[in-house]
């Protein structure tokens, strides 16, 4: 398991929620582990809200031609 210095990556954080999500449905766990599970789950999850909030914030902005950052919008066009 990572310690707190070495980061997750997106993608594994989301292999193991869909892992736990996986056992939740089938049904076949304990009550007492099903509790534990869904609340790793809750807190994988918090993670990865933030995770994607942060990258919709990065890639809200865009580098303009003088590498001044300006906020993007559906009215810009590529060039």
């Amino acid at each position: 398991m990572a310690t707190k210095k070495e980061e997750v990556k997106f993608e594994d954080n989301l292999a193991e929620l869909e892992n736990i999500v996986r056992k939740l449905e089938s049904g076949d766990v304990a009550l007492e582990d099903a509790i534990a599970e869904f609340q790793k789950g809750m807190k994988i999850s918090e993670t990865l809200k933030k995770t994607l909030n942060e990258a919709e914030q990065t890639l809200v902005k865009i580098v303009g031609k003088d590498d001044n950052e300006s906020e993007f919008s559906a009215e810009q066009k590529e060039y």
